[in-house]
Formats: structure tokens, C-alpha cells, sequence
């Protein structure tokens, strides 16, 4: 008896293992993707620096606004 309950036991760490590295490669993957999103949004954008330079002054403006 005691050897099904070792291959019971067995089973469930191989499936906490599986889902820990499935959950590790998830992970990952958003972070490439969220790389890849913003690098591609930096490339669109560098082809209006008048909209960079407009868009960083009303961040500006409006962290000033908040903290008065």
C-alpha cells in the first residue's frame, strides 16, 4: 500500500512542478512581449519628436498640478 501512495504523491509534485514552469515561461513570454511593445511604440514615436517633447510637458504640468 504504501508504494501507491508514493506514486500518488509523486504524480501531484510533477504536475505542482509542470505548473511552476509553465507559470515561469508565461512569465517570461509577457515580459518579451511587453519589451517588444514598448520598443515598438518608441520607434513610432521617434518619428514625432514634437509629440515626445508635448506629451513629456503635459506629464510635467500635471505631476506640478497634483502636488500643489
Amino acid at each position: 500500500m504504501p508504494r501507491i501512495f508514493d506514486d500518488l504523491h509523486e504524480q501531484n509534485d510533477a504536475k505542482t512542478r509542470r505548473k511552476l514552469l509553465d507559470q515561469r515561461r508565461m512569465a517570461y513570454r509577457r515580459a518579451i512581449e511587453s519589451y517588444t511593445e514598448q520598443y515598438r511604440l518608441e520607434r513610432e514615436l521617434a518619428d514625432y519628436p514634437d509629440l515626445l517633447s508635448a506629451s513629456s510637458q503635459q506629464t510635467k504640468q500635471g505631476q506640478r498640478h497634483r502636488a500643489a
